[in-house]
């Protein structure tokens, strides 16, 4: 292989990529008179995002529309205090119980969802929640028995047993129990523009799913307590 003649190619992706870079600098300040340049640059972005994407399978454009929330995470700064406690509020307030008053499912079922990653991709032949998994190992340590876990998240091994939950249908357990079913549903209730996936909010695992990872968290009898 011409070691020159690659080291030429790559001279002139190199000189490419920064001609498109300046073209780019250059339309993001040439708006309407008056106008700033961060507010061209945010409408520029708008419509390209709007550009570059398109409906394909299961997966639909809607997806990059922001709420209020989103907007207010996604700025580049964290929130002020201020911000973040209204977050929080309105985050808390879509939390709802179980409809059938039963916050535990079976915590094996559990297990199969915070092994299971799929889910959600234009791929995937049905966009209902119960077709996707939780993915937690993605983030967590959770049983012993698994070796391959992400770290972003705190370690999830022992959650009930660490927190005295021995009985968790009793009064004590009662506020643990509602905490861990709200960070499940709308993380952002507790912790303003968290990266964990809000489960419940988005639709992203139904009410039985949701009881299922519930069960693997603070059932006694669950391999991460043991």
């Amino acid at each position: 292989m011409n070691v020159n003649a690659n080291a030429k190619k790559t001279s002139l992706i190199v000189l490419a990529g920064l001609g498109a870079a300046a073209l780019v600098a250059g339309c993001a300040s040439s708006g309407a008179p008056g106008a700033s340049d961060a507010s061209v640059t945010d409408a520029q972005f708008k419509a390209m995002m709007q550009a570059s994407f398109r409906d394909e399978g299961i997966a639909k454009v809607d997806r990059i529309q922001q709420d209020a929330g989103q907007a207010a995470c996604s700025t580049g700064a964290a929130p002020d205090e201020a911000t973040a406690k209204r977050i929080e509020a309105e985050s808390l307030a879509t939390v709802k119980p179980p409809s059938d008053g039963k916050y535990l499912g079976d915590w094996k079922e559990g297990e199969k969802l915070a092994q299971n990653g799929r889910g959600m991709t234009w791929t995937d032949k049905s966009a209902a929640s119960s077709a996707n998994g939780g993915n937690c190992y993605n983030c967590h340590q959770i049983s012993k028995a698994e070796i391959s876990f992400g770290t972003i998240g705190p370690s999830l091994y022992n959650y009930g047993k660490l927190r005295g939950v021995t009985d968790p249908s009793s009064a004590a357990a009662k506020p643990m129990v509602e905490y861990t079913w709200g960070k499940l549903n709308n993380a952002w209730a507790y912790n303003a523009c968290s990266n964990m996936p809000r489960f419940g909010h988005k639709g992203l695992l139904d009410e039985k799913q949701m009881q299922h990872l519930m069960a693997l968290l603070l059932d006694p009898k669950s391999a991460v307590n043991q």
